[in-house]
C-alpha cells in the first residue's frame, strides 16, 4: 500500500529577481514523497510548486489539497484522470515523486546519455531586470561563463534602455557568436506591440516570450501573423486544461515558438500534449523551469533530454537559491550537466 507525505520548502532567492510582474524574493514549493509501506527505504520525491499570480492553481487551498491526495494516494491514478488535470503544479509533482518511486527512488527518473554523464543540455543564461549597469554586468557574467544564449526579462525599465543593452551585445557579438532572446511577460500594450517588436528586430533577436498579456488571442494571433521577430507564448498555455482547447489555440494563433514549463502546464503529460500539437503544426518549442529546487529542474532535465530537442533549453534557475537542494546538476560553460561525482544532499526533514 502506497504512503504520502509533505513538506513546506520555501525557497529564498540570493538576490530579488524583477521580472514585468514584479520583484521576486520567495519561492513557494512543498515536497512531496510517497514510498510502499511494505518498502518504507525508498521514497519518490517529487515537488509542487507555484509562481503567485501567474500559475493557474495558485489558489488559498492549495496545501489542503495536497494533503487531500497524500491522504488518498492509494488513488493516484485517478486523481490523475480528474481532479488534477485543474492543478497543473500538484500533477507534475505527484507524477515526478510517482516515477521517482518506480526507478527505486534515486532521483533517476530518466535512465539517458545525460544522467551517465556522457551529454549536456545546452541552456540559455537568464538576465534579470534591474537597473542598465545590472543587467549589462549580468550580461557579462554569463558571456564569460560560456553561455553563447541569453535569455534577457525585459518590459520594466526604460525600452529605450533596454535597447542599448540589447545593442551593446550586439556591437561585440554577432546573431552567430550570441544568440539573444527576450522575455516581456505579456508587459507591451498590443496599440504598441508591433512598434517595440520591430525595434528589437533590428538588432537580430531569436525571439520573444509573450510580447503582450495572455488571453487576448485575436490580438496575438495579429501580431504573429505580422511580427518581424518571432514570437513565442509562454503565459498563453496556462489554463488551457482541454485537449480541444490547446488545438484551437494553436490553430487560432499560430505562433513561431511554444515554451513548455511543466509545472505550469501539468506535468510531463500536459507538456506532451503541447508538443504534440506543435509537432503537426510545424512549430518548434523549448522547455523551461518555473524556478523550482533542484528536485523539480532535475525532473524536467532528465525529461527534455529524451525528446532530443537541440535547442538551447531554460534550464540554468539551479544557482537562484540560497537553500536549493543539492543535486548533481551543474551548470558549465552554457550546458547543464549530471555529475555522478555529486551527491543528492537531502536534508534531514526531507529524508526521515
Amino acid at each position: 500500500m502506497l504512503v504520502s507525505d509533505f513538506h513546506y520548502y520555501p525557497l529564498d532567492f540570493k538576490r530579488p529577481s524583477g521580472t514585468s510582474r514584479g520583484i521576486l524574493t520567495k519561492k513557494e514549493a512543498w515536497i512531496v514523497r510517497i514510498w510502499d509501506e511494505q518498502n518504507p527505504e525508498i521514497k519518490g520525491i517529487g515537488e509542487c510548486s507555484i509562481i503567485r499570480g501567474l500559475s493557474s492553481d495558485d489558489r488559498e487551498n492549495y496545501e489542503d489539497k495536497i494533503h487531500e491526495v497524500c491522504q488518498n494516494i492509494d488513488k493516484i491514478e485517478n486523481y490523475f484522470i480528474s481532479d488534477l488535470t485543474e492543478w497543473p503544479s500538484l500533477y507534475f509533482g505527484f507524477e515526478m515523486a510517482l516515477r521517482d518511486l518506480r526507478n527505486g527512488g534515486k532521483r533517476l527518473l530518466f535512465d539517458s546519455d545525460f544522467t551517465n554523464n556522457e551529454a549536456q543540455i545546452p541552456i540559455n543564461g537568464l538576465v534579470w531586470m534591474g537597473d542598465k549597469a545590472y543587467m549589462q554586468q549580468q550580461v557579462q557574467e554569463k558571456i564569460d561563463t560560456g553561455f553563447n544564449c541569453i535569455k534577457l526579462k525585459i518590459g520594466a525599465i526604460n525600452f529605450d534602455e533596454e535597447l542599448s543593452i540589447i545593442q551593446s551585445i550586439r556591437e561585440k557579438f554577432s546573431a552567430k557568436e550570441i544568440e539573444i532572446r527576450v522575455d516581456a511577460n505579456g508587459a507591451f500594450h498590443p496599440d504598441d506591440a508591433i512598434n517595440k517588436l520591430k525595434a528589437l528586430a533590428d538588432f537580430d533577436i531569436h525571439s520573444i516570450e509573450q510580447p503582450i498579456k495572455a488571453g487576448n488571442w485575436e490580438a496575438m494571433a495579429e501580431l504573429c501573423k505580422i511580427t518581424p521577430l518571432p514570437i513565442a507564448l509562454d503565459e498563453e498555455l496556462i489554463g488551457i486544461y482541454k485537449l480541444e482547447d490547446k488545438i484551437e489555440l494553436i490553430r487560432q494563433i499560430q505562433p513561431q515558438y511554444i515554451i513548455l514549463k511543466p509545472s505550469l502546464v501539468g506535468g510531463f503529460k500536459g507538456s506532451q500534449e503541447w508538443i504534440d500539437i506543435a509537432n503537426k503544426n510545424a512549430i518548434p518549442w523549448w522547455a523551461t523551469s518555473a524556478l523550482e529546487s533542484n528536485i523539480g529542474l532535475n525532473a524536467i532535465a532528465q525529461w527534455v533530454y529524451t525528446l532530443n530537442n537541440p535547442m538551447p533549453q531554460g534550464l540554468g534557475t539551479g544557482q537562484l537559491f540560497t537553500n536549493n537542494i543539492e543535486s548533481p546538476l551543474e551548470v558549465t560553460e552554457g550546458h547543464l550537466i549530471y555529475n555522478q561525482s555529486k551527491k543528492w544532499d537531502l536534508n534531514e526533514q526531507l529524508e526521515a
